[in-house]
Formats: C-alpha cells, structure tokens, sequence
C-alpha cells in the first residue's frame, strides 16, 4: 500500500534523516587504510545505542536474504555493490566501498548510501561514482509533484545509458515510512510520463548503482552480498526524500 505523509508527519521524520546522514558521514571519515569492515559496523551500532535508535537491517530477512542479516551496515567493496554483509576483512589501498545504511528513529525510517574509495583512487572509479551521484540528483530533480514515478526512473537511467553503462532493474529505490521498504518500487531505469502519478507527501528511497562494464549480479555466498558476475566494481548512492508542493526534501541530507 502506498502511504502519503502529512506536514506534520514529515517533521517527525527529519531527525531519523539527520541521524542516517551523522553515521554515514561518520563511516566514510573512518573508511581508510587499515579499517576492518566489522569496527565500521561497531561504529553504527555504537552511534545507534547512543542515539536510542532502531537498527532496520539486523533482524531483516526478506525472501531474498539466506538468513537475518545480523549486522547493522551495508559494506559492500569492489566488485559487491549492494547488500554488503561486513565480514572480517581489513581495507586496503585504493579499495571502493558502498556503506548503506537505514535507522528508525522514534518510529520513522530513513535509508541512504554513499560510495567512498580507500587510499588512492583509481580514475575510472572516481568517475562511476560521479556518474551515480549524477543519477542520484537527476533522479530527486523529478520527484516533484505533478511528475510520474517514471520520470525519476528514466532521468536516473538516462544518466546510465549517457555513459555506456548498463541498468539493473532487479534492485532500486522504494517507499519509507515506518518501516524500511514498503511501495512504491523505483525502478532505476523507466519511461517518462508514465507510472505512478507523484503527490505531496510521498516518501521516496531514490538509489541508484551502476557496475563498470555489466549489469548482471550473484549473491555471494554470505547469502547476501550482490556481486559483479564479470568482476567489475560498483558504485552507490541513494537518499531519502519527501515530494512536496514544491521541490522535494532530501531528508538524509550530509553536511
């Protein structure tokens, strides 16, 4: 069922955005050389005691999933780009690193995802996470009333096909309300002017990912990680917005 927020209702959900964007901005300035996968997940479940949030991963199991996720943060490096489950493994020089995270707070949700490289960068991968990035705001450009959910889609694909890459339309963005994934699904690749009409008050997880040369996927055998099946890398990034009379509010925001 898709939901519509009131005014009042979107206050209540600023400050579970501001959290997600704290923690994420906090993980990718702890992201570097040396930093294992599983102290990034301590930090969020650290900053997720403190605040008093709700973790929306660790009991999350989903007919996808092999099992509950069990961890609080996405970390998904290199050739995984989505679903990352953090694992004992220490980054190093020039490694590519998605973190996703989503966090309830007094009972409202609010996703988002950022890409960060380790050390060094190579080119082509500061390049794929521009163009992600592009996407991303090309997307949330279009959540504006009076607009289709197509149009989100076809402005991120747009962005894709511009640049050679190719579209997964298995995985992307979705509603957020009271719980992390609910209606309606943003595909990352669509028509415009066709799809669901977008009113004030619907609340949107726009994420968009590209992998370098392929858009076909596996699931590690973690039972979770989506991996390259040609070994390419990916890159991520999503944002929680509000569409609204006017231009949308990104909710997870980072300073």
């Amino acid at each position: 069922m898709i939901e519509y927020r009131t005014p009042e209702e979107v206050e209540e959900m600023r400050p579970a955005g501001r959290f997600v964007g704290e923690v994420l901005t906090a993980l990718a300035e702890n992201a570097q050389v040396g930093t294992n996968l599983l102290d990034l997940d301590a930090l969020a479940h650290e900053m997720i005691k403190k605040r008093g949030a709700e973790s929306c991963y660790i009991d999350y199991h989903p007919s996808f999933g092999a099992m509950p996720f069990g961890k609080v943060l996405c970390t998904s490096v290199n050739d995984a780009v989505l679903h990352g489950l953090p694992y004992d493994y220490t980054l190093v020089d020039g490694d590519m690193v998605s973190l996703d995270f989503a966090a309830s707070v007094d009972g409202w949700v609010s996703d988002s995802a950022i890409t960060v490289i380790v050390g060094e960068p190579r080119p082509a991968d500061l390049r794929l996470i521009e163009i992600t990035e592009q996407a991303l705001q090309a997307g949330i450009a279009q959540a504006r009333s009076g607009n289709r959910l197509g149009d989100i889609s076809a402005a991120i694909g747009g962005i894709g096909k511009q640049n050679r890459l190719k579209v997964n339309l298995e995985f992307g963005g979705h509603g957020v309300g009271r719980t992390m994934h609910g209606d309606p699904h943003v595909p990352n690749n669509g028509r415009r002017g066709k799809g669901l009409p977008l009113r004030p008050g619907l609340v949107l997880a726009i994420e968009p990912w590209f992998l370098h040369t392929t858009d076909r996927i596996f699931t590690d055998p973690d039972g979770w990680t989506l991996r390259s099946v040609d070994g390419s890398r990916g890159a991520h990034a999503e944002h929680t917005i509000v569409i609204t009379e006017d231009e949308p509010i990104v909710l997870t925001a980072r300073d």
